[in-house]
């Protein structure tokens, strides 16, 4: 599986400071293109992958591009684990990601992601746009949004 390299959308200044934050739209600061895996991916590959791009976790898709989970560094912990008791090592992402997934929408604001982190235990979702993954935001990405138009120097108004 040939990597992507991540595309993290930026806001210029000057449509930061246009924008109020309820239109802010997920489109305008998630990663655009994350890595992305398949079921069949090698878990030690993938982890390498995670761990040097200091990424927690990556959208896994089917060979259609649908979404069918999610690698978390969690996912890893217990794939260790189980390594650790039973002596295996390896095997496949499909084998140990969360299939439980929750994404969102390109067109979700901002404020409808921030309360979705707020009321679940999530810390990443994958963008959807035509049933395509397009994207990632993480809490991290919704703070820098927040930061990026009410940070140090900026008037809220």
């Amino acid at each position: 599986m040939r990597p992507v390299r991540e595309q993290r959308v930026r806001m210029s200044k000057e449509a930061c400071n246009m924008t109020p934050v309820k239109e802010m739209r997920v489109r305008d600061f998630m990663v655009a293109k994350p890595l992305v895996f398949t079921s069949d991916t090698d878990l030690l590959d993938a982890v390498w992958l995670l761990v040097n791009r200091r990424i927690s976790g990556a959208p896994v898709v089917d060979e259609r591009g649908n979404l069918v989970g999610v690698l978390t560094e969690r996912d890893f912990l217990r794939a260790a684990l189980v390594a650790g008791y039973h002596g295996e090592s390896g095997g496949c992402v499909g084998d140990y990601m969360s299939s439980d997934v929750e994404a969102v929408n390109a067109d979700d604001s901002l404020l409808d992601i921030a309360t979705r982190f707020v009321e679940t235990k999530y810390r990443r979702f994958p963008v959807m746009e035509d049933n395509r993954v397009v994207g990632l935001v993480t809490r991290q990405d919704v703070l820098r949004a927040v930061m990026d138009t009410f940070g140090p120097g900026r008037a809220a108004g």
